[in-house]
């Protein structure tokens, strides 16, 4: 009754022209960004926007390495901390983006309004971007620190969203071409054709192969991605399709602590498949020791590790992600009436993956000391999403619906090593044949999220007013239980209201402030959420579990006189119903967790972040951010008779740098460009209780190119990059396997070194 008295409401809403509201396309801002004289905008600043909203563009994707994700470009917005790895950002395990202290899993990702999930490593419910498209096929970023557009289709957006557009095919008619050669035996290539008028029917379809060592260690890291896109024109209706394949392999690093790099250096890494022999050697004395549990099987191996080895955890022999997938799109978009235009778009998506590990916590049947451990994933996605938009002049009104049916299932399994002295398995392809299956679960996931966006145009204000509503449904089944959950979920808002005002004192000068509630809905995962804890864990806080919900309340102004555009924010973010995933055991053994809602946090913070256009193709960009995220309550856990209570009262929220500071400087004129930028970072915790942390950072990238005209369609381009310019030493990613109360904990991953790229494009 609840639901169709809300439906009724929003087709009375709809019907009444005193209201209005879709948020207009990024146009406009794009119009007054580039009223500059002297080339692009390096953001584009939300112009019109009644929220915090920023735009990079392309082309500022193309000046980082070739390949790089547009995770790692946007780090130069204020409140986004992006850590990775290696030097493109897209090695997935360790890639990790917050937003004003969110969490990736907080936060919603789409590409054309295909919704790719939370993203993370072990996504239920999407694929990364660097899978769903190549970095020369994205049109544009575009970043809400705040809880986000109204119409994003996500139900994890309780802290910012990232909406990810491809190019349209008329802007890629033609045939590029580009090479990468670079440290670590990167080769990459890219080809792209494309067909068409630019406003007729028009394609193009492109492939990537890229391959690298590992920039320490032993391993390589290789995707192939292809993309197709097409745009036809029939009449006033238009169809658009959307087509990518990847296949990504990457032998992984060793997650370290603070005392493994004390001990032994950032550059320690896992065995990797030369040292067959040591790994095997190590699980031999980590049984004898006792410390693994397993059996021994070569007594005569003894009890003391090789130096500088102290513990079964120090490297383990070999891992891996491997990812496969397909996503595909068909869109409408058509006129139904005067001023009244209709989209829909539907989509399917496939992955399977397998996360690999030599552990040496279980003996493979073949007398080795070790086995090969996947956790293994299996998507099948179909979804359907559109709007109906009528532009009634003082008003423009918005409803749109999304639907999607999501089956993934999750397994853990064992597979033999073939012998003593031959693994006989190779970690960068998919594993068959297992002798030991822990657990294997199927989900099926329905959600139907709806939204209705009103604006109202005033003269020089805008009042933006709306809300939207999910209805999410979990449930798990398990093929093999293993310990795991059976059972259902529901994660019902009909209402979550979003309200937003800007207003334009002069052409230069404009003020905006808003206010949002977002639900996230509960995740369908044996590795996380509600459904990674036993069955009696799982029945004994089912009754009480409370999905996690957050109020944003955001203002700003925005300047633009031609040569300077900026933007001056302040926010503050209550969240609440945290949920808190409690590990029973350290997490390479991926023992059941439990899990409880354990309060709230408060977000405080100011964003600054200006462009100056200094003429003669100079410009200079900075950003700052001073985000104060804190924990609101101590966690209290009950279990087994005892009460135990975490400190973490008024804590800095884990991953939550508070201040971050990014600036340039760049120059483009005539055939030679270039740029230099800096990224500086403050220290990171990562425990609750804040006993534990990594210091602060700062590194340099550079770019220097030229273009040669030889009379081709486009210049031919010589672009060198260096990431990491001065070779520091640091930590990347924190909390790769969780983050802790308190203590040490093998949780961290190293950066690279020095990087530099050289690319060699060329358009014909």
């Amino acid at each position: 009754m609840r639901l169709a008295t809300l439906l009724l409401a929003t087709t009375a809403f709809a019907a009444t022209p005193a209201f209005a509201a879709p948020e207009p396309q990024a146009a406009p801002a794009a119009a007054a960004a580039t009223d500059s004289s002297d080339g692009e905008a390096i953001i584009v600043y939300g112009t019109g926007k009644t929220r915090q909203v920023q735009e990079i563009s392309g082309a500022d994707l193309a000046i980082q390495a070739a390949g790089t994700s547009p995770l790692r470009a946007i780090a130069k917005l204020p409140s986004v901390n992006f850590q990775s790895a290696d030097a493109f950002g897209t090695y997935e395990w360790s890639t990790r983006i917050t937003l004003r202290g969110f969490n990736q899993n907080q936060l919603g990702f789409n590409l054309d309004g295909i919704p790719l999930g939370d993203m993370s490593y072990g996504n239920y419910n999407g694929l990364h971007i660097s899978r769903a498209i190549t970095a020369e096929n994205i049109g544009s970023t575009a970043v809400s620190q705040g809880s986000g557009a109204i119409d994003t289709q996500s139900t994890n957006n309780l802290g910012g969203t990232l909406n990810f557009s491809s190019i349209d095919p008329k802007n890629a008619l033609g045939l590029d071409a580009s090479g990468t050669y670079g440290s670590n035996n990167t080769w990459r290539g890219f080809l792209r054709g494309g067909i068409g008028t630019e406003n007729g029917a028009r394609a193009f379809a492109s492939v990537v192969y890229a391959t690298t060592d590992k920039w320490k260690g032993d391993g390589k890291q290789r995707q192939l991605n292809v993309n197709a896109k097409g745009i036809v024109p029939l009449g006033n209706v238009t169809l658009d399709g959307y087509f990518s394949y990847s296949d990504r392999a990457e032998q992984d690093y060793q997650d370290l602590s603070l005392d493994m790099i004390n001990r032994l250096g950032y550059n320690w890494d896992n065995f990797g498949p030369g040292q067959y022999a040591l790994a095997v050697q190590v699980a031999d004395i980590a049984a004898n020791r006792g410390d693994t549990g397993t059996t021994p099987l070569n007594p005569a191996a003894g009890t003391v590790y090789p130096a500088p080895i102290k513990t079964a955890d120090d490297a383990y022999y070999d891992a891996s992600g491997l990812r496969r997938d397909t996503l595909a799109s068909v869109g409408l978009t058509a006129p139904i009436a005067p001023n009244v235009t209709f989209k829909v778009k539907t989509y399917l998506h496939k992955n399977e993956g397998q996360g690999t590990w030599g552990t040496p916590y279980v003996n493979s049947p073949t007398g080795v000391p070790m086995a090969l451990r996947t956790t293994e994933y299996n998507i099948n996605r179909k979804g359907v999403f559109g709007s109906l938009n009528a532009d009634l002049g003082m008003n423009n009104l918005t409803v749109g619906a999304w639907y999607e049916n999501n089956d993934f299932e999750q397994a853990r399994r064992f597979y033999a090593y073939a012998s003593r002295t031959n693994p006989g398995r190779d970690h960068l392809k998919f594993q068959h044949d297992p002798f030991f299956t822990q657990w294997d679960i199927a989900f099926n996931t329905k959600t139907f999220q709806y939204y209705v966006e009103d604006e109202i145009k005033l003269g020089d204000a805008k009042i933006s007013l709306g809300w939207k509503g999910f209805q999410v449904n979990n449930h798990a089944d398990p093929i093999v239980a293993g310990g795991r959950t059976k059972g259902d979920l529901q994660t019902t808002d009909w209402f979550q209201p979003h309200a937003g005002v800007s207003y334009r004192f002069s052409s230069e000068i404009e003020a905006f402030a808003g206010f949002t509630q977002v639900t996230r809905a509960f995740a369908s995962a044996t590795t996380a959420g509600p459904f990674s804890s036993s069955q009696a864990g799982f029945d004994a806080i089912k009754p009480f579990l409370k999905p996690e919900q957050s109020d944003t309340y955001e203002a700003g102004l925005r300047y633009n006189s031609g040569i300077f555009h900026g933007v001056l924010a302040a926010y503050l973010v209550n969240f609440r119903n945290r949920l808190l995933t409690i590990p029973t055991s350290v997490g390479i053994v991926g023992a059941a967790n439990a899990l409880q809602n354990v309060g709230g946090v408060r977000s405080a913070g100011i964003e600054a972040s200006g462009e100056l256009r200094l003429g003669h193709g100079w410009s200079a960009l900075a950003s700052y951010s001073y985000n104060d995220n804190t924990y609101r309550n101590d966690v209290v856990i009950r279990a087994n008779g005892t009460t135990t209570t975490i400190p973490t009262a008024g804590k800095t929220v884990t991953d939550s740098p508070k201040h971050l500071v990014h600036g340039e400087i760049s120059y483009d004129q005539g055939p030679l460009y270039g740029r230099v930028g800096v990224d500086y970072m403050s220290k990171r915790y990562f425990t609750y209780t804040n006993d534990q942390s990594v210091p602060a950072r700062a590194l340099v990238d550079a770019t220097i190119g030229y273009r040669f005209d030889l009379g081709l369609r486009k210049p031919v381009e010589l672009q060198v990059n260096a990431t990491n310019l001065f070779d520091k030493s640091y930590v990347a990613t924190i909390g790769s396997n969780g983050f802790g109360n308190s203590g040490d904990n093998q949780t961290l991953l190293a950066g690279a070194p020095r990087q530099v790229f050289a690319t060699l494009k060329v358009g014909f």
